[in-house]
């Protein structure tokens, strides 16, 4: 069989593996909400923002919509199953904060809360929402990001991510990020001799 033989398969979503999420939201403790999703991304740098795309019939939809405001909350390992449940249960029946027993924290520039059990928070200001057909993408700037103390590197202050054991989604499936292969630039980077 030729190594390189390929089958079409209909159009779908097949970028992976994709980071997943917990995405917090309202402006108080009644009606704050957790939202697991995959569609979310980096979108620019200077100024850096991202994006997150949710279903219209989604408990959380409104709220974002209405508040111009979220926190991208990144899962670690431990937080996998909270963070799926989360993503298979809705806001409309569930205190998600209570029930899973996640602690909600005050943001700096925005009302959602962030959850203090995911290693770093990313607080996000809506600056545009363009329909898209089942989603929705909300264009956010980042205000503000924090990243728990044990993932900073004592000297240097810098942020140590590999430490995070973050989780990716894979076509259905959630997986630990593995072993690192190379880092940007390594492919032409000069050996040392």
């Amino acid at each position: 069989m030729n190594t390189f033989s390929k089958t079409m398969l209909p159009p779908g979503n097949m970028l992976y593996p994709l980071p997943v999420v917990m995405v917090s939201c309202g402006s108080n403790p009644d009606e704050y909400n957790i939202i697991t999703i995959a569609w979310c991304g980096t979108i620019c740098s200077e100024p850096p923002m991202c994006y997150i795309s949710v279903r219209r019939e989604r408990h959380s939809y409104d709220i974002i919509k209405r508040t111009n405001e979220f926190v991208i909350n990144l899962v670690s390992e431990n937080l996998t199953a909270i963070t799926d449940w989360c993503g298979v249960r809705s806001g409309r029946k569930y205190n998600k904060f209570e029930t899973m027993a996640i602690t909600p924290l005050a943001g700096e520039k925005v009302k959602a809360p962030l959850i203090a059990e995911s290693p770093v928070n990313i607080e996000c200001k809506v600056k545009e929402i363009i329909p898209l057909g089942s989603h929705d993408m909300f264009i956010a700037d980042i205000v503000a990001v924090h990243a728990n103390n044990l993932l900073l590197d004592k000297e240097s202050q810098l942020l140590k991510l590999e430490k995070a054991n973050l989780v990716s989604y894979n076509h259905g499936n959630y997986y630990c990020l593995g072993q690192k292969i190379g880092k940007f630039g390594f492919s032409v980077e000069k050996k040392k001799k």
